[in-house]
């Protein structure tokens, strides 16, 4: 069986700037599965906001926040489609 990829984005707080360098790596090392990024600088609050975007097998996305909240100062959450490729293809030639 196919693995079934997902669309998701992973919201990152980075409350420690130190991880910024780590934070980096990791998402090098993922980087065939991101499609977009967006990084937002919130001086007032000291703290960097990132959105990453995937298409991704879900134990990929899973692995990628998961590692991401391990770091020290750094906050990491997934959001995913409901669904996957299949059932969305699935639902058009129904449609």
């Amino acid at each position: 069986m196919e693995n079934e990829t997902r669309i998701a984005v992973i919201g990152i707080i980075i409350e420690d700037k130190s991880q910024a360098g780590a934070v980096n790596e990791l998402l090098h090392q993922y980087g065939n599965y991101i499609i977009g990024r967006m990084g937002l600088p919130y001086e007032k609050k000291k703290v960097n906001i990132i959105s990453i975007v995937l298409d991704a097998p879900g134990d990929i996305i899973s692995a990628l926040s998961g590692k991401l909240g391990r770091l020290w100062g750094v906050s990491s959450k997934a959001l995913y489609t409901k669904t996957g490729e299949k059932a969305c293809e699935e639902q058009r030639r129904e449609e």
